[in-house]
Parts: structure tokens; C-alpha cells; sequence
């Protein structure tokens, strides 16, 4: 039996779970939040315990998946579950068009509609979400998460822990640093150093 659960029952846990479901690889789904004496069931998906019970349900469910959309929180809960034990899977939407070329670490979700293309990288824990694109050879680090309908050229590289805000648009071959925030909407057509946030069309630091 091939059993998942899915850590944090909020709103991305409902976007991970669909995607997790449609790929029609585990037979039993279940969330567990810190919340879960007031929710029971979770978009229609049991919530188990607590984010800290995870190995007392260890016999069941061997594959456990951090749905926790602060890029930070979500890498430490990873490395937790993963000394506890526990397999980190990969989870891409059956829409989403991914080359095979491809090279995708752990703890990472696709999301419906999104494509990535030939001989990128992405780190572990990271969020590729609904209808954004990344073109070839782009580099992405850890826990990385590019947000619903952005768009990276080729050739970009995107540093650990950096969020690429909803409908930014990252040209050829610019080079972001780890802990950037990209506005929503941005265009960034320069290189952007660590621990910065920019935003505007051309992106600038805020």
C-alpha cells in the first residue's frame, strides 16, 4: 500500500492534494495540521494530527509531502521528515508539460499547467505553480517558488528561497540571487543580489 500524507491543510495543501490525487499513484490521502482537532477533514481528505505526530502514522503512510507555502518553513520541515524517515516524493499535475530532460529534486510540486522545458534544474522543496513557464536551461535552488503565471527566458537562475511574484516576467539569461522577492507583475531585466525585493515594470528595489 502507497499512502501520503500532506503536511498543512490550508489553501496550497488543497492545490497539492488535487495534483497529488490526479496522479493516481497513492491509494490513501490525509493531511495533518497543527489545526486538526477543529478540522476534520480537509478539502474532503482526513486530517490526521498534529504536523509533529507525522511518525505515529509512519506505518501507514511511507511518503509525506510539506505543503507550506513559506519557502523557509517548508525546507526545515522537509529536513525533518526526512531524518524521521519518511520519502519526500515529487508531485507534478498530469497537465503540467515538463521535458524529459528535466532534473527535479524532492519535496518539489508542478502544478496544473505549468511548463517547464529542457535541461532545467530545480532544487528541492519547490513550488512551480499553476500556468507559469521556465524555459530552458534555467537553474532554480532550494525551495524556490516561481507563483501562478510567471515566466522565466532561458538561461536564469534563480537562487535559494527566492519567490518569483504572480505574472512576473524574468528575461534571458538574469541571474537572482538567494532570499530575492520579484513583485507580482514585475519585469526584471538586471541581475538582483541577495535578500532583495523588486518590483515594477522594469523591476526596481522597493
Amino acid at each position: 500500500m502507497n499512502n501520503l500524507l500532506i503536511v498543512a491543510a490550508g489553501g496550497h495543501g488543497k492545490v497539492v492534494v488535487e495534483a497529488a490525487v490526479a496522479m493516481k499513484k497513492w491509494d490513501k490521502v490525509a493531511f495533518l495540521d497543527d489545526n486538526f482537532q477543529s478540522i476534520v477533514n480537509h478539502h474532503g481528505y482526513p486530517v490526521l494530527g498534529s504536523l509533529a505526530s507525522a511518525q505515529e502514522f509512519q506505518g501507514e503512510y511511507k511518503d509525506i509531502f510539506v505543503a507550506v507555502g513559506n519557502n523557509q518553513d517548508r525546507l526545515e520541515l522537509m529536513e525533518k521528515y526526512t531524518r524521521e524517515g519518511f520519502n519526500i516524493p515529487i508531485i507534478i499535475h498530469p497537465t503540467a508539460t515538463v521535458s524529459n530532460t528535466v532534473i527535479i529534486n524532492h519535496g518539489t510540486v508542478i502544478m496544473a499547467n505549468a511548463t517547464v522545458n529542457a535541461s532545467v534544474s530545480i532544487g528541492k522543496g519547490s513550488i512551480i505553480n499553476t500556468s507559469s513557464s521556465i524555459d530552458h536551461d534555467c537553474v532554480l535552488g532550494d525551495g524556490v517558488h516561481i507563483c501562478p503565471g510567471a515566466n522565466l527566458a532561458g538561461d536564469v537562475s534563480v537562487g535559494r528561497m527566492s519567490w518569483i511574484g504572480i505574472g512576473a516576467i524574468i528575461i534571458q539569461g538574469i541571474r537572482i540571487c538567494e532570499g530575492v522577492t520579484v513583485g507580482a507583475g514585475a519585469v526584471v531585466i538586471s541581475d538582483i543580489a541577495s535578500d532583495m525585493t523588486v518590483v515594477g515594470n522594469p523591476a526596481r528595489p522597493k
